[in-house]
């Protein structure tokens, strides 16, 4: 397997090193991924700032553990036996069922030294053994990495071309494939060829950041930084800073675009010409333009209209956005589970405006084998007000009752005609105003016009792991968490949406 690793490594040997040596294991490369800023801070930053890990993520630990046993069960395997984390007696042990040709290592490290201060560690998941030739006689290893996601991502196939390499200059030989072992996809075969030019960058870069001990820059992208234990502490030194990572639109390429134009605040953003922005990789007019506005809107604490080109400057926004008030509205979310294919609940508030009532019907499935109960029990609640409009919050309610038809064969045209009556207000909102929020997510918005959820730290990984809790404790408290959150789902869509008919009604020209 040709590679330019060891040209790629050395230009590293002349950078100065700490004294400590540095164990890089294919973990740190996985997190370096994700964001450089927490592989510098996990070495070098203050562990008083870290907090605990949500009980999400251990939740996702203890499931990928559970993972990794079931497919390690199907075929007998050997694991080395040292202490944890003893990468050099972890290495050594391994090394020796390697010489021995064992069929299959589970769990095992790999270890190489490099002149730079650095030790590179692999621990895959598995090793098979496979005709060929190594240093040890006719045979081979090619590395495994078992996981839990559904798509076999750059992230993981980079982590395998790592194993890869550090396995080569163990064993004196190339594997031809490294392999995912997938929950739901099953076995995946990664292109070394095409994956170890990226894992070379990517370790290139890593080595550096960790050698030279320059802390990296914050930005905060919540898909992936919510769960990190260095979140508060980075979220707080945005925050002081005003940093353009929570401006809703500023994407990391956007912001490498921004910083070369030297707009680097929210007040050189708010004045900044769309034409200005408009050409640069990744904008266009729409972008540039929303982008500017946004950053006014955040200054000012307002909300600003906006209006598209689509739209007619000479009809009522409310009009145009078909946005229903009727005397009877249902406001619906849903609590799913979707690492299990479950749905345990339907949340449906129903609004009579001429009884000036607001009642919420909870279809919770205290068990899996419920769903398709709790299923029929919201359809008949639904059905009970033919004519109400059903408002919820993204695209996902209305995906997961079209998959929910097809698995329990209810008849396509009521379905068809239910999903008519679906009102999604996130569309309605991002198309007609701009907030001065960080994201466009439901408890931003529905914060920003002071709506306050009883557990303010719940969310929707925080009720997976109360379903988890209840249907391994049968503490029913789990369940209450889950179903006054829920409401609390229900009653902040009802907010925006009223908020939203009182913000086109409003006679605020739009910006051009």
């Amino acid at each position: 397997m040709p590679s330019q690793t060891s040209i790629a490594l050395q230009s590293v040997d002349s950078v100065e090193t700490s004294s400590t040596e540095i164990w890089l294991t294919d973990e740190i490369l996985f997190n370096y991924q994700r964001c450089p800023r927490r592989v510098f801070l996990d070495r070098y930053g203050d562990r008083q700032q870290r907090t605990s890990p949500p009980d999400y993520l251990r939740k996702l630990r203890q499931d990928s553990y559970v993972h990794q046993r079931e497919v390690l069960s199907q075929a007998p395997f050997q694991e080395p036996n040292y202490p944890r984390r003893d990468w050099v007696a972890g290495a050594i042990a391994t090394t020796a069922l390697m010489q021995q040709g064992v069929d299959r290592i589970a769990n095992g490290v790999l270890q190489i030294p490099l002149g730079n201060g650095i030790h590179l560690v692999s621990c895959p998941d598995l090793l098979v053994k496979q005709p060929g030739y190594s240093i040890w006689g006719d045979w081979l290893y090619a590395p495994t990495d078992i996981r839990l996601g559904k798509r076999p991502k750059l992230d993981y196939q980079v982590a395998v071309a790592f194993h890869t390499y550090v396995l080569a200059a163990v064993q004196g030989m190339w594997a031809e494939t490294g392999w995912l072992i997938l929950r739901q996809r099953g076995t995946y075969a990664v292109s070394l060829v095409d994956v170890l030019p990226r894992m070379e960058e990517i370790l290139q870069s890593c080595m550096e950041t960790l050698l030279q001990q320059q802390e990296p820059e914050v930005f905060i992208t919540h898909s992936r930084c919510d769960l990190c234990h260095w979140f508060s502490h980075c979220y707080t030194l945005a925050q002081g800073d005003r940093h353009l990572s929570l401006l809703p639109g500023v994407t990391p390429s956007r912001y490498i675009q921004l910083k070369a134009l030297q707009l680097k605040t929210l007040e050189e953003i708010a004045i900044a010409s769309p034409k200005q922005l408009e050409s640069l990789p990744g904008f266009g007019f729409q972008v540039a333009q929303r982008l500017v506005k946004q950053a006014q809107a955040t200054l000012q604490n307002r909300a600003i209209a906006h209006t598209e080109s689509s739209l007619s400057p000479t009809v009522p926004l409310l009009s145009q956005i078909e946005l229903p008030t009727a005397d009877i509205e249902l406001y619906f979310d849903i609590e799913a589970a979707p690492e299990q294919n479950l749905v345990y609940l339907h949340g449906v508030l129903v609004v009579d405006r001429l009884a000036q009532t607001e009642i919420f019907h909870p279809f919770l499935a205290e068990h899996q084998v419920a769903e398709g109960k709790v299923w029929n029990q919201f359809l008949e609640l639904v059905w009970r007000y033919p004519h109400a409009p059903i408002f919820h919050f993204c695209p996902y309610e209305a995906q997961t009752v079209k998959q929910l038809g097809e698995c329990y064969s209810t008849p396509s045209h009521l379905i068809e005609a239910l999903l008519s009556r679906f009102v999604d207000l996130h569309e309605r909102v991002t198309r007609v105003a701009i907030l001065p929020v960080e994201s466009y997510a439901l408890k931003p918005i529905a914060r920003w016009l002071g709506f306050n959820w009883r557990d303010s730290a719940a969310n929707g990984a925080q009720s997976i792991c109360w379903y988890d809790q209840w249907l391994t404790t049968g503490d029913r408290t789990h369940l209450e968490a889950i179903l006054r959150y829920n409401e609390d789902d229900c009653r902040a869509t009802h907010q925006v949406k009223d908020w939203l008919v009182q913000f086109t009604q409003l006679d605020i020209a739009p910006f051009s």
